[in-house]
């Protein structure tokens, strides 16, 4: 409860952001693993490994991925709690590894 406010809950928002540009953030179902198996096949039939890319690394479909699902996300938190639908998680999108990864969290009050 905040202080001086009886009886409302504490409202905030946890903004999370990765500071890499070949991986994102995404929420999406996470009760049924297929849905998680059929996005990576899609997003891979999408961004083929074969297109003549101009980017020398290798790894342009791991950057153009991580453009379409994007580096950050916000979540309501209520009482200490995430406020996700009741199917959902958060998923850490690896475009370009395994990889070491910086996940940045921050909590706003709301």
């Amino acid at each position: 409860m905040r202080k001086g406010q009886p009886g409302r809950p504490e409202r905030r928002f946890c903004h999370v952001f990765v500071p890499h540009t070949t991986c994102g953030l995404a929420i999406n179902e996470n009760a049924d693993p297929d849905v998680k198996r059929d996005i990576i096949v899609k997003l891979d039939d999408s961004i083929s490994e074969d297109f003549p890319y101009r980017h020398g690394e290798g790894n342009s479909p791991a950057h153009i991925k991580s453009v379409l699902v994007g580096p950050s996300l916000s979540v309501f938190v209520e009482d200490k709690a995430l406020q996700l639908g009741t199917w959902q998680g958060l998923y850490l999108c690896e475009y370009d590894g395994p990889r070491t990864r910086e996940v940045w969290v921050k909590l706003v009050k709301g």
